[in-house]
């Protein structure tokens, strides 16, 4: 009798998903996405408040989100939260493909009692980040308002996008870093939409991002 030949999952090209690993002497990452999940999200890293903001973007962007991380917080946050917004980089980049069909521009403005945050994304495949965010306070809770930042440079240089960042009112901290991260959230999802009027091209005069 001839064995059975083994059976092999294929990803369809609809589908949207990455999973992608970072092992460093400073940290062990491993993200796993589906950007057209329905907002669930496994997350530990190690540091409460980031996993809160983490939990903002698969929620409010519709994303399926785990990331797991271990780091070397017995120095600081500081090479856990970039490395994991590195890693989120990669595999963002990975899921989109090749970026035909999406409507690549996405913006969002929210509030949180006080606090107005706006962003803007383009998938351009080219990384900038403009952040303006005068934080309240330095910590949150366990993290470090400053590795915001760091954050999402990690971010931008790494899924291949523009990224205007600006909290516009806010008095308390953690009201500032929650409107940003669910606005970012709010962008990712409109650029991440699929265009029917666009169909099957890439939203781009040059023809590839």
């Amino acid at each position: 009798m001839t064995a059975p030949s083994p059976v092999i999952s294929v990803s369809s090209a609809a589908d949207r998903v990455a999973d992608v690993q970072r092992n460093t002497a400073e940290t062990q990452i491993s993200v796993r996405i589906n950007l057209d999940g329905a907002g669930s999200a496994k997350l530990s890293t190690g540091i409460g408040f980031f996993d809160h903001m983490l939990d903002q973007i698969a929620r409010h962007g519709l994303i399926d989100l785990d990331i797991q991380a271990q780091g070397d917080l017995h120095i600081d946050g500081h090479h856990t939260v970039e490395d994991v917004g590195i890693t989120l980089g990669q595999a963002f980049a990975k899921a989109v493909g090749d970026k035909k069909g999406i409507r690549r521009y996405g913006h969002a403005y929210v509030p949180l009692d006080e606090a107005l945050s706006r962003v803007v994304v383009d998938f351009s495949g080219r990384p900038g980040l403009h952040m303006r965010v005068p934080f309240k306070s330095g910590m949150v809770g366990g993290f470090d308002t400053q590795l915001a930042f760091e954050f999402f440079q990690g971010f931008v240089n790494h899924a291949g996008v523009t990224l205007h960042i600006d909290n516009l009112h806010g008095e308390n901290a953690h009201h500032q870093a929650e409107t940003v991260f669910k606005a970012f959230a709010r962008a990712l999802r409109m650029a991440l939409e699929r265009d029917v009027r666009l169909g099957d091209v890439i939203p781009s005069t040059k023809g590839s991002l």
